[in-house]
């Protein structure tokens, strides 16, 4: 499951989200999302974890928790998808 994470402090990076969703199961990839020419975090990312249901114990028990004085969102990341039709 994808796994959208956002109101991140600009200080986290990719390491620090993997060992805080490490902590409820098997963690595939993480990317925080960067501005392409400062480098900084935009303040949101995406962790992937293979098992639906560490994923979601893990959306349920993260989701409004304060990581480094900010209370982080985390819900299951939607796909976006182009109108073919426009």
């Amino acid at each position: 499951m994808n796994i959208y994470v956002g109101n991140l402090h600009y200080g986290i990076r990719e390491g620090d989200l993997e060992q805080i969703f490490g902590e409820y199961g098997n963690v595939n990839s993480v990317k925080v999302i960067t501005d392409k020419y400062s480098g900084r975090s935009k303040g949101f990312g995406f962790v992937e974890m293979l098992n639906d249901d560490e994923a979601q114990k893990a959306i349920d028990e993260l989701n409004e928790t304060d990581i480094k004085g900010r209370n982080i969102k985390v819900n299951q990341a939607r796909e976006i998808r182009k109108d073919d039709d426009k």
